[in-house]
């Protein structure tokens, strides 16, 4: 039986996600986490002995350490949206050291920020948990807005800080996408010669995907094969949200999809949907991250608990979950870490 705190914050949600069996892709045809996992999926890649080092680096860290899930903190929402909006709830944020040290006591993985963030810290605290530097961001201050992903610096600079990994994002879809699989698909070969892990972050964005008032940028269908082009690229781990419906091939009627995906693969249930993205990432060779989304206060530790039980039960690898727990008081946002990451460690809930 899973734990009471658990059972509790899923509220009339329990049973619907902790006793779902999947009828669409049944468990033993996914790989799934393991604390094996460099042996089994990475051992036989190409990727190089230092790359596996900072793979493991990353997944014997933490809380979660050596179970084969991950619990990363990402916090670049000072450049994705403005520093004004991530961190006037909370403005110690503003300070660099703050994001390290809740990462650090909230019993994360890793972190995840920009280069100046881990860059400005870097002396300090790269030796005390791994360090995931963001290399391209959607500068939000032009007028207009504009929507895409540049690179803010180098790879080496990454590797010169001690960085174990580096993440970078792709809007599949959007005009600007072609270019951005250019410069990733380098950076993530530089990234890979000198021995640190990669990270993709998956999104989907066009305008053309939101249809009759349904927006589908995070359909299953769709969400599935932005995570397919992504571990193309060779990503060792692939970040994703959630699933919240599915059809966006039927809605916008371009691409090409098979009604076997709708059919036989999926069901409206969110975990099969989840599984679906599980599938897209080579069947689970490639761990999936879902991502934590913004903050809406009050709900925001049952909803991380909620994402991170139709995570799991879905056959991913773990949450990257930031704005719910720094928009918070410093104590509050490590329990919202903690219980996300007791999600991982409760061994009564299992794969769907």
């Amino acid at each position: 039986m899973p734990s009471k705190k658990i059972i509790d914050l899923l509220g009339d949600k329990a049973s619907y996600l902790l006793e779902h069996k999947s009828t669409a892709i049944d468990k033993t045809t996914i790989t799934l986490p393991s604390p094996n996992h460099i042996e089994e999926i990475w051992l036989n890649s190409n990727r190089s002995n230092q790359v596996l080092r900072s793979i493991q680096a990353l997944l014997s860290n933490g809380r979660l350490a050596n179970t084969g899930f991950c619990s990363i903190f990402p916090v670049d929402q000072g450049i994705e949206h403005s520093g004004g909006s991530a961190f006037s709830p909370n403005p110690i944020y503003f300070d660099p050291e703050n994001i390290i040290k809740l990462a650090i006591e909230g019993g994360c993985n890793a972190v995840a920020s920009t280069y100046g963030v881990l860059g400005i810290m870097s002396r300090k605290y790269a030796h005390r948990i791994p360090f995931v530097v963001k290399i391209n961001h959607n500068e939000f201050l032009s007028l207009p807005n504009r929507y895409d992903q540049t690179m803010f610096g180098t790879i080496k600079s990454a590797w010169n800080m001690g960085a174990v990994a580096v993440g970078a994002t792709i809007y599949w879809g959007s005009a600007e996408s072609a270019r951005q699989l250019k410069e990733v698909a380098e950076a993530f070969e530089i990234a890979h010669e000198l021995g640190m892990a990669t990270i993709l972050w998956c999104y989907t964005r066009n305008n053309g995907f939101k249809v009759d008032g349904v927006d589908y940028h995070t359909s299953a269908d769709l969400t599935g094969q932005a995570n397919h082009l992504g571990v193309t690229l060779q990503a060792d781990i692939i970040k994703q949200k959630l699933p919240t419906n599915n059809g966006g091939y039927l809605a916008t009627k371009h691409g090409k999809t098979s009604p076997l995906v709708y059919e036989k693969l999926t069901t409206d249930h969110p975990i099969d949907l989840c599984r679906y993205q599980v599938l897209n990432c080579y069947s689970g060779r490639v761990g999936l991250i879902n991502s934590g989304g913004e903050s809406k206060g009050a709900s925001d530790l049952a909803d991380s608990v909620y994402t991170a039980v139709i995570n799991k039960r879905a056959g991913g690898m773990g949450l990257i979950l930031g704005r719910k727990a720094f928009q918070r008081p410093f104590r509050e946002g490590i329990e919202l870490l903690h219980s996300t990451q007791d999600v991982y460690l409760d061994k009564d809930i299992t794969v769907a």
